[in-house]
């Protein structure tokens, strides 16, 4: 598994860590008006998945506003950020942020993502910084954990990866 800190401290992840070449794990949040939300509903498109533990934070923030503004100029790539924040909290962020390019889901039911993923931080009940690039086959392509959770992901990498993959 990774080795992840959350601002300095080790953390326990929860789950099977994914890699390059997997099938991507299936998984169900929720969008922001509850209804569920699975990996087979964007079947057929790139998935580029942003991992944050609390949209409301400001790496969390920064991130989701990087992948919103990369989103627009990416083809056939749906992008999502996936947090346990409740998806109240999500909406009006969104809302509030002119977010319309990402969608944010809800891992904070069940963390079935966070588990499928091997995100989820035990000690703490929020999910690891981590980004994921499946293709429109469900393979992964592109895996980065973050190891200190507080710090930026590589933006470049991941995009890079997702125009890689259509």
């Amino acid at each position: 598994m990774a080795n992840i800190t959350f601002k300095g401290n080790p953390v326990t992840l929860l789950g099977q860590e994914v890699k390059v070449g997997d099938t991507a794990p299936d998984f169900t949040v929720l969008a922001n008006d509850l209804s569920p939300v699975t990996l087979a509903d964007s079947k057929g498109s790139v998935r580029l998945i942003s991992v944050v533990p609390s949209i409301d934070t400001g790496v969390c923030d920064a991130q989701t506003r990087r992948f919103n503004e990369e989103a627009a100029s990416l083809s056939n790539v749906k992008v999502l950020t996936v947090s346990v924040d409740l998806p109240f909290a999500q909406k009006r962020w969104c809302g509030a942020n002119g977010i319309e390019n990402v969608q944010t889901v809800s891992d904070h039911r069940s963390l079935s993502f966070g588990e499928a993923y091997g995100v989820a931080i035990e000690e703490l009940r929020l999910l690891a910084r981590a980004v994921f690039v499946i293709d429109s086959n469900d393979k992964i392509t592109y895996v980065e954990y973050v190891s200190e959770a507080t710090d930026h992901p590589n933006y470049e990498g991941a995009i890079e990866a997702a125009k890689a993959a259509q």
